[in-house]
């Protein structure tokens, strides 16, 4: 089952009243994102996990390898900062492979990470412009767009 983060609690409320913030209503938004760019992949969901603390991320253990690295697992990732990236599962210490990444939008539709996928296992490398940071206040515009794509699960 993937990760998420849990809720928090604050010291004025002795703990008894969850706090219902914006990296809450992106957790639920990025689970249900997460689950549809998976199906668009072929992953299970099983192969993925989340996380959104004071950053927001998501990995997907990709079934495929690329033909440039045909030794190496693949792994499909995602942040708030940088979008979606697909890369070599790296060794601890070592450089980061990065095969492809889009430009633009920061919540691309499913078949657009598809495609994305499909064209780095096939050894092209689209490497896009990095893509601005997302600042904890704009969860809230981040987490409507997710929703958006995933169909309102």
């Amino acid at each position: 089952m993937p990760a998420q983060a849990g809720p928090e609690r604050s010291a004025e409320d002795g703990g008894d009243v969850v706090k219902h913030d914006g990296a809450h209503v992106l957790a639920d938004a990025l689970a249900d994102y997460v689950q549809v760019v998976a199906e668009a992949v072929g992953v299970s969901i099983e192969g993925t996990s989340f996380e959104v603390t004071d950053t927001a991320t998501a990995y997907l253990a990709l079934g495929n390898r690329a033909e440039a690295h045909p030794d190496r697992d693949l792994m499909l990732v995602w942040s708030a900062p940088s979008g979606w990236v697909v890369s070599v599962e790296t060794r601890p210490g070592e450089e980061p492979v990065v095969l492809s990444r889009p430009a633009g939008d920061l919540v691309p539709a499913p078949e657009v990470v598809a495609e994305l996928v499909a064209e780095a296992v096939a050894g092209g490398v689209g490497v896009g412009r990095p893509l601005a940071l997302v600042r904890e206040a704009d969860w809230a515009g981040l987490a409507r767009r997710m929703r958006r794509r995933a169909g309102s699960r």
